[in-house]
């Protein structure tokens, strides 16, 4: 929650809550499938804005025209992203200047944190209107536990990474989330039924589209639940593998230690033994000095 002491302070707030007369950068969020997923401060952000930054000019074109808005659209991507901060230094100074993605939240897998870290870098300021995204969206639907995650990304193309990409899932060891472009989804499925057959699976197809659909199951069915329910691998994909399952606890039972305590007891003392035995066992000193004793006197 920002803190403000004065007038001037609450009009800032208030001009950024109503997006006018801003300058800097507005991090914007868009619908990731279902137009009417954008909200209200979405559309008035972009109507208000001097300029849009987007992946995909042709792509943000189609959305602003269903909106109804004309804006100029700047691309930007991992190849010109340096070049793009100089021309727009002026600018985010001075301008209103809004960053989307071709669908969701930007920055998350998509170009723009040089942009980010330059506006931080030359004190410009930054604003963000949140909205869609795919993980949360997917965690939601898995039927999995989420209390925390991991997002890892999308999955990688060569061998090499790709066991590097499950290699570092297994050592997160929680809820892991990634996106997975369409021609690699066989592929990981046949992956996940080799490394992650005991493990939960959930595959997200088209999130708030119409031809969303969830695909659940354990590693070793997924893939075959996915060729028999699925009648292509088109469309946009949101993996989620669950955290290993946690061993029961062994369950440390005295009497089957009876012989190694009395050995126990001929060389130590009864408080060392006990407290010997606690450290091992996890039992309370109570319940093991009351057992220990037991077996001394008999």
């Amino acid at each position: 929650m920002e803190k403000f002491t004065g007038v001037h302070e609450t009009i800032n707030i208030k001009s950024k809550l109503m997006n006018k007369n801003i300058t800097g950068l507005q991090i914007v969020s868009t619908p990731i499938g279902n137009l009417n997923d954008i909200s209200q401060r979405a559309v008035e952000t972009i109507k208000n804005c001097d300029l849009v930054v987007c992946e995909n000019p042709n792509h943000s074109l189609k959305l602003l025209n269903k909106l109804g808005i004309k804006k100029k659209l700047i691309a930007l991507h991992d190849h010109n992203e340096k070049n793009i901060i100089n021309k727009l230094s002026k600018d985010l100074k001075i301008k209103s200047v809004v960053l989307i993605s071709d669908a969701g939240s930007p920055l998350i897998s998509d170009p723009g944190f040089k942009l980010v870290q330059f506006c931080i870098k030359n004190k410009i300021d930054i604003t963000t209107v949140p909205g869609a995204n795919a993980i949360i969206p997917a965690l939601q639907l898995s039927g999995i536990p989420i209390n925390e995650f991991y997002f890892a990304g999308f999955f990688p193309k060569t061998k090499n990474q790709i066991d590097s990409f499950f290699n570092n899932v297994e050592s997160v060891n929680k809820t892991t989330v990634f996106f997975v472009s369409s021609h690699k989804v066989k592929l990981c499925t046949e992956y996940l039924e080799k490394k992650f057959k005991d493990r939960q699976i959930s595959i997200c197809k088209e999130l708030t589209k119409l031809n969303e659909k969830v695909f659940r199951g354990l590693g070793s069915e997924i893939l075959q639940k996915l060729i028999t329910e699925n009648s292509n691998f088109k469309g946009e994909f949101v993996f989620i593998i669950s955290a290993k399952a946690s061993k029961k606890p062994e369950v440390f039972d005295l009497k089957d230690y009876r012989t190694e305590i009395k050995k126990l007891l001929t060389k130590f003392s009864l408080t060392d033994v006990v407290e010997i035995v606690h450290k091992l066992s996890g039992i309370t000193k109570n319940k093991v000095y009351k057992w220990v004793l037991s077996i001394k006197n008999l």
